[in-house]
């Protein structure tokens, strides 16, 4: 078995295939605010806006959104564009923005916008992280709590040629924490999920949930967020540069 790597030895000596990535706060972050960033298109439109309060109400508008219409409201009928789009016209109508032309010019530009690499910002030690990985002659998939945007996202900012396959939220009809997502990616690795890795930086979202259906799951902690919780030193990353040593530590 050169050539091939094994995780959790002594418990799963699977030969490892592929790698799952998250993506948002694990390969690439909002690179302002989003109070920063809906304010500039709101000047664009003759508006000054504080951000701070913008932010507060996105983050009201985007709670309700999600209690309401959970995973885009793909099961009410909604998809990924819709349901973004509500939620900038209600963080804005909290605003005193009342106007409904207004409100619908600017949620249209800030959904495409948010498909621009200028609003996104890609961790420094991404690139040379799926690099590696793929050097060591592993597979590379995508699963994300994410709407359709998400192909032309990683496209702009230079990282879509690195993976297989992408499945997100909005294409999978479900959600992670739900193992529906993660046995889907699995179909389409074709292999065991003790032949499978993720990596994310959400603790049930990514790290219990891939682990739920067998996948050797590994929580990106750069913040040192999760320090209380039970999580091996085996299965944390501080960042990304320790992925390709941890994977190497275990090749035959």
């Amino acid at each position: 078995m050169v050539g091939f790597l094994r995780l959790d030895l002594g418990v799963m000596r699977a030969p490892l295939r592929w790698v799952l990535w998250d993506v948002k706060d694990t390969l690439l972050k909002v690179r302002l605010s989003v109070g920063e960033q809906y304010c500039k298109e709101a000047e664009r439109m003759g508006l000054s806006l504080s951000p701070t309060e913008v932010d507060t109400a996105f983050r009201q508008a985007y709670q309700s959104y999600s209690r309401r219409y959970p995973n885009y409201g793909i099961a009410q009928g909604l998809d990924g564009q819709s349901w973004w789009m509500g939620v900038v016209r209600d963080t804005f109508s909290q605003c005193r923005v009342q106007d409904p032309a207004l409100l619908n010019t600017i949620a249209h530009n800030l959904y495409h916008n948010f498909s621009n690499a200028d609003n996104w910002e890609v961790f420094p030690d991404s690139k040379t992280a799926l690099e590696s990985c793929s050097s060591l002659g592993l597979n590379l998939g995508v699963v994300s709590n994410f709407d359709s945007r998400l192909e032309a996202i990683l496209r702009a900012c230079g990282l879509l040629s690195h993976f297989n396959f992408l499945i997100t939220s909005e294409e999978a009809g479900v959600a992670k924490p739900s193992p529906v997502i993660f046995n889907q990616a699995l179909q389409r690795c074709g292999v065991p999920a003790a032949s499978v890795a993720h990596v994310g930086d959400h603790y049930v979202n990514d790290y219990l949930s891939s682990r739920s259906v067998g996948i050797h799951g590994l929580l990106l902690d750069r913040h040192n967020k999760h320090y209380q919780l039970d999580v091996p030193g085996e299965h944390r990353l501080s960042s990304l540069e320790e992925l390709p040593s941890r994977l190497q530590q275990h090749m035959d």
